[in-house]
């Protein structure tokens, strides 16, 4: 299991609870050639966003949106999670 991974059940979790999980599989999906400039994004916010989730779950964000099978996987994770 890639490091990060450990938070990708949680985050599903979060975004099924706040009726968002279909949007955000949308964007990734649609944005995916995109998503290194929002791992860039997520770097440059991260004094800011450290406010609001642990420094290590936002760098774990950031290494899933540069890594295209790490992204793919998680969108596999948050369909799985539709189906339960």
């Amino acid at each position: 299991m890639h490091d990060s991974q450990h938070f990708w059940q949680e985050w599903a979790r979060i975004l099924h609870r706040w009726g968002v999980r279909d949007i955000v599989v949308s964007l990734l999906e649609a944005f995916g050639p995109l998503s290194m400039l929002g791992a860039q994004l997520v770097y440059l916010g991260q004094p800011l966003l450290g406010r609001v989730a642990p420094d290590d779950q936002v760098v774990a964000l950031a290494h899933m949106l540069e890594n295209r099978a790490d992204t793919e996987a998680f969108i596999h994770l948050l369909r799985e999670e539709a189906l339960n």
